[in-house]
This record gives structure tokens, sequence and C-alpha cells, in this order.
């Protein structure tokens, strides 16, 4: 994979569907359903797809996964769908379901649980993809050493890896990287200056979910966030 910092290649050419993923267990959350848990006064999920709203970048349709409590993730306004696959098979179950259901020719994954996630997501990895005509674009970011660490759940991707993909888990694969890495992919780095630095922390505990609520926000070169 080469790590690119974008390029001057025009997003607005690739049609995105935006698929949030809330379809776990939430077992390090004690079992509670992620998507649906307060963040600023809004459930997880609900906060998400506002974001998404506010991209630079705004995707053309957004889809939820989620396998419980779907008639609380319908009423955010959006399409809900449950894994096409049974027994909670992981994040690419999820990917799977987006790509049967998408309607455009790309489709951008988060999880639900990752809610100060750059508003330049979108717009950067499809500049990311579209200059080095790749099939995935990834998301890299900074670790507390400053190392950058791919974040297999942040991807653009071609709806045409669909078929790729159900062969993949069909035959046992559930890791994400090992089946993008057998498309041609980039990863993007998010550590520019102005880059939140927790742009993507997540949530595994309602703890780390309240830190995540104290901490201040970095939006660069976006009007500041609403109060939720």
């Amino acid at each position: 994979m080469t790590a690119i910092p974008g390029a001057p290649a025009d997003p607005d050419r690739i049609p995105i569907t935006a698929l949030l993923l809330a379809g776990g267990r939430g077992s390090r959350m004690g079992g509670l359903d992620k998507g649906l848990q307060s963040f600023g006064g809004l459930p997880l999920a609900q906060h998400a797809l506002e974001r998404l709203r506010r991209q630079t970048l705004p995707p053309a349709a957004m889809l939820i996964n989620a396998n419980r409590h779907l008639p609380d993730y319908q009423a955010f306004g959006v399409p809900v769908w449950p894994d096409v696959l049974p027994d909670y098979a992981g994040p690419l179950a999820g990917f799977l379901t987006g790509l049967a259901h998408a309607q455009t020719p790309w489709m951008l994954t988060l999880p639900c649980d990752v809610p100060r996630f750059p508003l330049s997501l979108c717009e950067r990895l499809a500049q990311a993809l579209l200059a080095q005509k790749a099939d995935i674009a990834m998301v890299a970011a900074p670790e507390e050493d400053g190392r950058l660490r791919p974040q297999p759940v942040f991807c653009l991707l071609r709806r045409e890896l669909h078929d790729s993909l159900a062969r993949f888990m069909a035959a046992g694969g559930r890791k994400i990287d090992a089946w993008t890495a057998q498309h041609r992919q980039v990863l993007v780095p998010f550590d520019h200056p102005g880059d939140d630095p927790r742009a993507f922390a997540n949530a595994n505990t309602l703890a780390e979910l309240r830190q995540l609520e104290r901490e201040p926000r970095q939006d660069a070169c976006q009007p500041p966030m609403p109060s939720f």
C-alpha cells in the first residue's frame, strides 16, 4: 500500500454511499447496542449521520448496518440493513451487506463508535483513490508514538468488490486487512497540520465514550460543531 497526502483529483466524480457500521455485539460495553448510546445528547449513530451530512464531500446516500433494535435505527431516517450472514460475523459482514444494497459505484465504511471522525474524511479518501486509480482507499491515523496505523474499518471501496468479498467470507475469511490486501489499495494519512490527533479514537466502553465526550474537538477549516 502507498501512503499519499492527497492529490488534485475531482472527488465529485465518485457518487458515494456511506455505510455506518452498528451491527456488533457491544461485548466490551456490557452488551449494550453501541450506536444507541448517547454522545453529546444524541445517539452515536445519529451523531455520525449528522457528521456525514457536514462532510466537505457529502455522500450521495447513507445506510446503517445494525442487527438489533432495528426500529430505533430506522427512526434516524436512513435505510437499515442487518447482516446478510448469521451470528455476528464481524465488520466484513457489514461491508458485504452494504455492498449488496448500495446503489452508487463507491461505498464509504465507518464505525458508529468513532464520534470525532474528520469532516474531510470522504473527500480525502476520494481524492487519494482517484489519484492512485485504486480499488480501496483506507485511513492511516497516528498512534501516540506518532507512527501511522491503518484503520481498516474506514475505507472507500468499489461496489464491484462485492463478489470478491462474498467469496472471501464464504471461505471463512473475517479480517478486513487480509481481504483488502487482495486488491489495489492506498493508505491515506490523517496526520496533517490541523488534523485532530484523536479523530479516530473509538469508544469500546462507556468510560471511554464519556472521556471522548469531554475532550475538545478540532475540525480544521470547518465551522464549529453545533452543541448536540
